[in-house]
């Protein structure tokens, strides 16, 4: 009996959920409001059976209920109960599979003015190519496939000469017109996904994948990787810009051709070079130009800057050490981070030209003639150098700067305040306990938090440096990397 009350509190909740709470599907900007559709079908279907499935469980335990006198009758066979049973669940499985599949035949179909657009997926970046002026694309090959012909296209075939390449993850389209999506990955599965355009699509290797949109609505759409390829992959996004035709002529008329991109390198300077290399490579789905957190060390003042590398010791990050980290990455790994970077097998110039542009990253580390910065602790600034060790140790993997919840307690906030700890005692957080919770953080652990952290053996200037750091940061100056 008590079950059968929990049951119904479960199906009258789960109802009342879908119906109360806003977890609807973002608004729409393309033609396929049939796709909405045939999920609401879906939905509809299912939750209809899920609640006459879990009130004929709810009717037979209260009807059939234990009771003094009551026996179970066995019955081998029902017909009637049987084909009641295969016709009511056909007629089901038919509504929910029948829309899609008339769904699915449009979704591959696409008008014969649609235009096109080749989406490039690789670990992990988006990179587009569009037909030049002929419409047409030029064939392609993974054989072809360089570091200076990224799509492989065909060198030898002339409509592929005036193919225009996008080698950024923001790609532009005009509104209202009808786009056919050819889809090809170089390395692993992927899946191009625009939730607002309601269109979505694997990416298999070998193979050419296709589906068509009409955008109705100007505006930034986010592109998403909806299938798993590797570590990188929360951050494999791109942006769909869905422009006027006017601004749409305008952008294009900007990108490069295949042609044009065999020199176009040497109109380039060296920075802006390294700048289009990285964009290109996947670089910025792991490293951050503008000092954020991400899954390698960020390229803001990187250059000159001491790192501490997993073995404990220390290095400069000079043009050697550069070189070394993007060819054999896994030869000196920086504390704090995944031994997860592959190889790049970069040509002198293109070393050359990456450095420039990470060396173009730097303002305070670096002197007005490019020398390099003075190594760790020579920050006049103690909060300054705080944030530098900071960024080095990876500290904001497990704690927050925004008062958000972490592996390890906030930093908003936190100095000055009375933390319990894990014995029940409670410690009011100043420089000493700071100090020790850096250099022994099990030696007194805040309760609710595990005891995973891993001492850091600072000396004297850098552990007050860090110490002031965190002080920095209270409800009133919010500490920024």
């Amino acid at each position: 009996m008590a079950f059968a009350i929990i049951l119904i509190i479960l199906t009258v909740a789960s109802v009342l959920f879908h119906f109360l709470s806003p977890w609807q599907a973002t608004d729409i900007a393309s033609n396929w409001g049939a796709i909405d559709t045939t999920l609401l079908i879906t939905f509809i279907v299912c939750g209809l059976f899920f609640v006459l499935i879990c009130a004929f469980m709810a009717y037979v335990l209260i009807r059939y209920r234990h009771r003094e006198g009551n026996r179970a009758h066995y019955e081998p066979e029902n017909k009637k109960l049987e084909w009641s049973l295969i016709i009511i669940t056909s007629v089901g499985i038919c509504a929910m599979l029948a829309p899609g599949l008339v769904v699915y035949g449009d979704f591959v179909r696409p008008p014969r003015d649609a235009a096109i657009l080749e989406v490039f997926g690789e670990q992990w970046r988006w990179t587009f190519r569009l037909p030049g002026k002929d419409n047409k694309l030029g064939t392609s090959d993974i054989r072809h496939i360089s570091f200076d012909n990224p799509f492989g296209v065909n060198p030898e075939d002339p409509d592929g000469q005036d193919d225009v390449l996008v080698l950024s993850n923001e790609i532009h389209v005009p509104v209202d017109q009808p786009i056919k999506v050819l889809l090809r990955s170089k390395d692993v599965l992927h899946d191009f996904y625009v939730p607002q355009f309601r269109a979505k699509m694997d990416i298999v290797p070998g193979s050419v994948s296709y589906f068509w949109f009409t955008p109705t609505k100007t505006g930034a759409f986010e592109i998403l990787c909806a299938e798993h390829c590797g570590v990188g992959h929360f951050n494999m996004r791109g942006k769909v810009v869905v422009d006027e035709p006017e601004a749409y002529a305008a952008w294009l008329s900007e990108q490069p051709t295949f042609a044009e991109s065999l020199t176009r390198d040497i109109a380039l300077g060296l920075e802006q070079q390294g700048k289009q290399l990285s964009e290109s490579r996947g670089c910025m789905a792991c490293h951050s130009a503008d000092g954020s957190q991400s899954l390698g060390p960020g390229w803001q003042d990187l250059y000159g800057k001491a790192e501490t590398l997993v073995d404990g010791t220390q290095v400069v990050v000079d043009d050697d050490y550069l070189k070394e980290s993007i060819v054999n990455p896994a030869a000196r790994v920086v504390q704090g981070y995944p031994n997860v970077m592959v190889a790049y097998d970069y040509s002198e110039e293109q070393l050359d030209a990456t450095i420039a542009y990470i060396k173009s990253l730097t303002s305070a580390a670096a002197g007005d003639d490019g020398a390099a910065a003075p190594p760790a602790g020579a920050a006049a600034d103690p909060v300054s150098r705080g944030s530098q060790l900071v960024q080095q140790y990876a500290c904001l993997v497990c704690h927050s700067t925004d008062g958000s919840a972490g592996v390890g307690p906030t930093w908003l906030g936190l100095y000055g305040s009375t933390e319990t700890l894990a014995d029940g005692s409670s410690v009011t957080v100043d420089d000493g306990y700071l100090a020790e919770s850096i250099t022994a953080p099990n030696a007194r652990v805040v309760e609710g938090y595990p005891a995973i952290m891993q001492a850091y053996p600072l000396d004297e200037n850098d552990l007050q440096a860090m110490v002031e750091y965190i002080k920095s940061i209270n409800t009133d100056n919010q500490g920024n990397l």
